[in-house]
């Protein structure tokens, strides 16, 4: 089943208000909220347009810069970028300036030759990336793999985060989660670009069925957009040295990056707020209540039981307000 939404009741599930759908005579509750599909074109357009480039020793990062006051640093999940950051940057940018990086061999951001793309090497490109910008501390807010590479990222600069906001991510008993193991053993052959988002970028109907990123990913069944399907896996596709990338970031996952990090996370002085997807079927619910053990100092965990793993790209107004909860900001 779809859901088929017009523009002004997305606008109302935007704002929290319950919305309804009548499928085959039966009322069904809209779970899922976001952008529909004429919004996240007009979104990638502007996305397009203000994209860009910071030069680092690893290349030039691609990312976007919104708005004003304090930094917010956002890191995205695997195979996504920046873009899926863009509903909560929108509510947001009038109190923080919002960094939207693409990860190294993941959206447009150029990757020297020869470069690792590891969790590890990650974290550097980032501080390389905010030295250029002059950037000093941030408020993290990350995804996925993106929360992995967070986690490192605060654990060996504490100095230069201010708060974390942790969505669905890698924990150390949990990284990488087995649902992994499928997109290893094709990165591994070199194939799994071209037999996973290849097929999802041609046929994007595809893409958003059962068994496909939107189903695996997603709680609405209408996500990801077209639009959020090109800038996604369009650029992992686009050559050879591309899709080299990709399947390069995925196998820097397959040993765990967060092994030993335990013990230095529980000494983290910073401020953490988490939202977790409860129907996310890569990592388990159970895995917020680990990082609410281990983090010193998390001042809330809110979980959404119809959310899965990219739930920020739909519930971007969950995002935003656990943020303002979280920067004290009204």
């Amino acid at each position: 089943m779809t859901f088929n939404l017009t523009r002004r009741r997305w606008l109302a599930a935007s704002t929290g208000l319950a919305a309804t759908a009548l499928l085959s005579g039966l009322a069904t509750t809209v779970l899922a909220h976001g952008f529909d599909a004429e919004d996240d074109s007009d979104a990638a357009e502007r996305w397009t347009r203000e994209r860009r480039f910071q030069a680092t020793p690893y290349g030039r990062t691609a990312y976007i810069d919104r708005g004003t006051g304090p930094t917010a640093l956002f890191l995205h999940g695997f195979p996504l970028s920046g873009f899926q950051w863009r509903g909560a940057i929108d509510r947001l940018s009038k109190v923080r300036r919002c960094l939207a990086p693409d990860s190294m061999g993941l959206g447009f951001t150029e990757v020297l030759p020869g470069k690792s793309v590891t969790p590890d090497d990650q974290v550097k490109m980032l501080v390389a990336f905010l030295d250029a910008l002059e950037v000093d501390t941030v408020d993290l807010v990350a995804n996925d793999s993106g929360g992995a590479i967070a986690q490192l990222f605060a654990i060996r600069h504490p100095q230069r985060v201010r708060t974390l906001l942790l969505t669905n991510c890698d924990v150390e008993p949990n990284s990488p989660p087995p649902a992994m193991t499928p997109v290893f053993e094709l990165a591994e052959m070199g194939i799994w670009p071209d037999a996973w988002l290849a097929p999802w970028l041609k046929d994007k109907a595809k893409c958003r069925a059962s068994d496909g990123l939107g189903g695996m990913c997603f709680a609405n069944p209408e996500h990801p957009t077209d639009a959020a399907i090109d800038q996604y896996l369009g650029p992992l596709l686009q050559s050879i040295e591309r899709k080299d990338l990709a399947n390069r970031y995925a196998l820097g996952l397959k040993p765990n990056p967060l092994a030993g990090v335990e013990a230095s996370l529980r000494t983290l002085d910073i401020p953490v707020r988490i939202i977790w997807g409860i129907s996310d079927t890569i990592f388990a619910k159970e895995d917020a209540d680990y990082l609410a053990r281990v983090l010193l100092r998390v001042e809330g965990v809110r979980r959404i039981p119809e959310a899965k793993l990219f739930f920020p790209e739909e519930y971007p107004h969950i995002i935003a307000e656990e943020a303002r909860l979280l920067w004290k900001v009204a």
